[in-house]
């Protein structure tokens, strides 16, 4: 009886291509399924430490087990920028460092993030010569900054807390629309 059923139900043609623009078109527009795939990045940073100074030593402490930010989300470290979507900027840039710090930038999948970590990678510090990049926000987009020269560890935790925040709220589409 069912298969009589559904031979007598009129079937519908389509092209490969309009099934999966209608499918990229449900999945961008439902908020249900944004808000679950927003839970499940804010929950799984992939980070890429970008590390040249001294506030190396405070982000180590910040990943040790005392202050445990992989409950955050936040789990080990990424050898390659392929593999990352959370890029630190831990310490001092130079404008030589600068076209280096921006190919892994382009390196990394999308989505990402960038967190500016210590006062030199936000603002120069007090580097203030020729030789040192004024804030990382001039060579890449940077979404949460942590002051402080070293960064408490607990900055940190703010700072993803943050950038957990953030990611929720974002509406970004969640596969590419092609027309």
């Amino acid at each position: 009886m069912a298969t009589q059923e559904l031979l007598g139900q009129e079937a519908m043609a389509t092209t490969r291509s309009a099934a999966e623009g209608f499918f990229r078109k449900l999945l961008n527009r439902n908020e249900a399924v944004q808000d679950v795939v927003n839970w499940g990045r804010k929950w799984s940073f992939f980070q890429y430490p970008f590390v040249t100074a001294c506030c190396g030593m405070e982000y180590m402490a910040a990943a040790g087990p005392r202050y445990d930010y992989s409950r955050f989300g936040a789990e080990l470290p990424r050898f390659s920028p392929r593999q990352a979507d959370l890029l630190m900027v831990v310490g001092t840039i130079t404008h030589k460092q600068a076209p280096i710090l921006r190919t892994v930038y382009e390196q990394m999948a999308e989505p990402k993030w960038v967190i500016s970590f210590g006062v030199c990678a936000s603002s120069g510090g007090f580097y203030r010569n020729y030789a040192t990049v004024q804030g990382v926000d001039t060579i890449i987009p940077v979404d949460v900054f942590i002051p402080g020269c070293p960064p408490r560890p607990e900055a940190v935790l703010d700072a993803l807390m943050m950038l957990q925040d953030k990611v929720q709220k974002e509406r970004r589409p969640l596969l590419p629309v092609v027309e």
